[in-house]
Order: structure tokens, then C-alpha cells, then sequence
């Protein structure tokens, strides 16, 4: 019997998990637990890490889990490089739902950077306004800049002290093109600091930069270890149904 265990984090998550709910296969849901307020699935959900991978090998084992499904965040790195140990530890097929990257296109301003103090250290030094688009784990480099004034937009409102003075929007996308258009020019914004994420949710402040014609200071992926990965829900269904069968 099939019993699939999916590491949450995009929006194509919840998607599988209603489809694996209509298809009737026992799963469960995780969230990592950064949202407060996570959306309601349709399946049984946990909160919460796993302690590591011994932590995740040993709820794979009690939990008679026959299939993984890593359906987190593109920059979720850790959880990601867990999942690939753990389910080699336990011989458990793994496969990744991971949406494609962004590509620029004519019109862009891109500066891309390997990682998020690389992205603080291209700030220019003349003072700015800020849309730091990266979530609130990743802020803290941005805090030996503080001639700037940064924008920042989280799903939950901060619980602690930010590092530096920030105007903060709570919202949950998708967002708008017309949306993002209004939010910059209200705020003034001159430069974006975006993570790679791909998909369509986040896309519309990539497409409101270009309209303005605004630098986008853009954070590559994380390198992953090698895995089975597909772009879509239909395509992990297929694996679920056909295992080894399916080619990606």
C-alpha cells in the first residue's frame, strides 16, 4: 500500500495534496513550520521540522512511509538535502515537484548573485529605497546597509525585532502586476532583491521591475544533490501511480 509523506512549501503543494486526496491515496502533509497560520489541507498535516535526517529516517520508518514527495521551496536547501539522505538511508523513493526557475527576457535589469550576502554587497552605498523580497529568515546581511529603506512584505507579521528600520507589509500572495506596480511607485522603490523561486505567484514584482525599468539584484538556487524532479502535479501523480517507470 501506498503512503506518501509530501514536504510542503509551494503552492503546487497543496495543489498535489488535493489531488492525492481525490485520488484516495494515504498521505501525509508537512509544513516546515515558518508560517504561523499555514493553509488548510486536505490531508492529515504535521507542524514542524523532523530533527535532521536521523529524525526524518526514523518518522519514515514508523510512519511506514512508501513515498516521499519534496514539494519545498526552491532555497529550502536543508530540508531538501535531508530528504535526499534520509530517503537513500531508507531505500525510500524521493522525487522533487520543483517549479522552473525564472529566466530574464529583454527589458530586465538583472544582477544575479550566489547567495544572499553576495546580494547585500551589491546594494549600491548612496542611500535607496528597498524592496527586499526574500523572506525574514534571510534579512540579516542587509543590516550593514542601513542607509537604505527597505520594503519588506512577510506572510505572518515579525514576532521579533528586525535587525534594521523596515517598512513591513503582511500579505499572502499571488500578487498582481497591478499590484506590484502600485506598491513601488507609492513607496518609491529603486531596487529589488528577489530569490530565484520560479513559478507564477511571485512573479508579478519581476514583471513590475522591468515595466519600471528597476535593477533586480536576483539570488541563484542553492546547488542540490542529484534527484528525480518534475515541474508539475500531473507528472508526480504519474510516478505515484507507475514508480520507476516514469523518466525525468
Amino acid at each position: 500500500m501506498t503512503r506518501a509523506l509530501i514536504l510542503g512549501g509551494i503552492a503546487d503543494a497543496s495543489l498535489l495534496a488535493a489531488e492525492i486526496a481525490r485520488a484516495g491515496i494515504d498521505a501525509v502533509y508537512s509544513y516546515g513550520g515558518r508560517t504561523r497560520v499555514p493553509a488548510d489541507q486536505p490531508l492529515p498535516t504535521r507542524i514542524g521540522g523532523f530533527g535532521g535526517v536521523s529524525g526524518l529516517v526514523d518518522y519514515i520508518r514508523r510512519e511506514a512511509i512508501t513515498h516521499v514527495i519534496d514539494a519545498t521551496h526552491p532555497f529550502a536547501a536543508e530540508m531538501s538535502r535531508n530528504a535526499v539522505e534520509a530517503c537513500a538511508n531508507t531505500g525510500t523513493p524521493l522525487i522533487a515537484l520543483e517549479r522552473a526557475p525564472w529566466t530574464s527576457v529583454p527589458g530586465d535589469k538583472w544582477i544575479e548573485t550566489e547567495d544572499v550576502n553576495a546580494a547585500a554587497a551589491t546594494l549600491p552605498e548612496a542611500p535607496a529605497h528597498v524592496f527586499l523580497a526574500i523572506g525574514r529568515q534571510h534579512i540579516a546581511p542587509f543590516a550593514a546597509k542601513t542607509q537604505h529603506a527597505y520594503t519588506l512584505r512577510f506572510v505572518d507579521p515579525p514576532e521579533a525585532p528586525l535587525p534594521f528600520t523596515a517598512d513591513v507589509l503582511v500579505s499572502r500572495g499571488p500578487f498582481t502586476l497591478d499590484g506590484e506596480l502600485a506598491m513601488m511607485r507609492a513607496r518609491g522603490i529603486n531596487w529589488i532583491v528577489a530569490r530565484n523561486s520560479g513559478g507564477d505567484g511571485a512573479r508579478a514584482k519581476i514583471d513590475a521591475a522591468r515595466r519600471l525599468g528597476l535593477p533586480v539584484i536576483m539570488i541563484s538556487r542553492p546547488t542540490l544533490p542529484k534527484r528525480l524532479r518534475v515541474e508539475s502535479v500531473v507528472e508526480v501523480m504519474q510516478w505515484l501511480d507507475h514508480g520507476d517507470r516514469l523518466g525525468a
